[in-house]
């Protein structure tokens, strides 16, 4: 992959993010990479453009507006009904190539990490995963001697090593700079009514050939687990619980409090809770107002994944547990004691305050 020249790069301008969607209902990440695409461009005094790539999904760019897109650039074509591969790379290579933007952020979804290393091969250029962090900034961070530093680059933040360090990575050379955003860390925008963007209908023409998959069935999973990255409460259980049967407690006191189930991996990985339910850097990223961290240690992987939460409340028999650290309230003991004797309380406080 050569470098670009600098009067090629200058023609790249805007930040744009990949809207994505499944089945015509846009996905959580695509407003809080318009959030976080603003809070960039505006660094950069330029507008956020959302790309939004599907089937009769014209009627979607309204809610792109309301939640800070300045324009949305459609395409639809029947080809782009289900998410394939290929005619969706094929969308937003030609996207890319026609506008040429500065910056192209996609989700680190299912969809985003097949989608964003596809498309950054095909119009040459670099892409950071899974990214936690994005700043405008200079790279090198610090100037080198000899070495030209280059300012408005894009600076890349992700967990390298298992989470252990921290890498932040830049694309100096080539245009679009991009990145994969993990789902749940940057934060959308108010929604504005009424807001209007400007539309672009751009259509680069489908030819299915051998890369296209056909469709035979399109199988849901079925599942009545509600999506912890929506939760306003959540009580989270780690290693310390001891056992699949002893989450009824903490089961009990996320009912009294109208809150959520969650867990750490250790207990995904016993096979105690499923996956859906886990939190940190393997697992979701979540902000609730009230995050209870009950028998977890407080791993840094953990960590990762709640630290943004307005409150953290931890109970722990280890007083020296790294949970407390980064917890608001911190109780030292025996959660097979505190906890149900905490749900007690709050029962009994609902109760009264019912009464009255």
């Amino acid at each position: 992959m050569g470098a670009m020249k600098p009067e090629e790069i200058a023609n790249y301008k805007g930040v744009y993010v990949f809207a994505q969607q499944v089945d015509n209902k846009l996905s959580g990440i695509a407003f809080e990479l318009i959030g976080e695409g603003k809070r960039l461009a505006e660094k950069l005094d330029t507008e956020v453009t959302a790309v939004l790539i599907g089937y009769q999904v014209k009627d979607l760019a309204d809610e792109l507006a309301a939640y800070g897109a300045d324009k949305v650039i459609v395409v639809d074509d029947p080809e782009l009904k289900n998410y394939r591969t290929e005619p969706y790379a094929h969308a937003l290579a030609s996207v890319i190539e026609e506008y040429k933007p500065d910056i192209m952020l996609v989700g680190a979804t299912a969809i985003g990490r097949d989608l964003g290393p596809t498309v950054s091969a095909r119009v040459k250029t670099g892409l950071t995963a899974d990214c936690t962090s994005l700043e405008i900034g200079d790279f090198p961070l610090v100037a080198i001697p000899g070495k030209e530093q280059k300012h408005n680059q894009l600076l890349m933040t992700r967990p390298a090593f298992g989470g252990n360090t921290i890498a932040t990575i830049a694309c100096p050379d080539n245009r679009p700079q991009m990145a994969t955003v993990r789902p749940g860390v940057m934060q959308k925008l108010d929604k504005v009514e009424g807001a209007k963007a400007e539309v672009i209908e751009f259509n680069p023409g489908f030819i299915p050939n051998s890369k296209y998959v056909e469709i035979l069935e399109v199988a849901k999973a079925v599942s009545d687990i509600k999506d912890i990255m929506d939760a306003k409460i959540l009580v989270s259980g780690g290693r310390g619980v001891g056992s699949a049967e002893n989450f009824k407690i903490l089961e009990e006191l996320a009912e009294a409090l109208g809150g959520q189930i969650s867990c750490s991996r250790a207990v995904v990985d016993s096979g105690w809770k499923p996956k859906e339910l886990q939190v940190g850097q393997t697992g979701k990223t979540v902000r609730p107002q009230v995050y209870f961290a009950i028998g977890i240690s407080g791993a840094i992987q953990h960590v990762a994944g709640m630290e943004e939460s307005d409150l953290i409340i931890a109970i722990n028999k280890d007083e020296d547990a790294p949970i407390f650290d980064v917890a608001d309230y911190g109780i030292v003991g025996d959660l097979n004691k505190i906890v149900p004797a905490l749900t007690e309380k709050i029962k009994a406080a609902i109760a009264a305050k019912a009464a009255n």
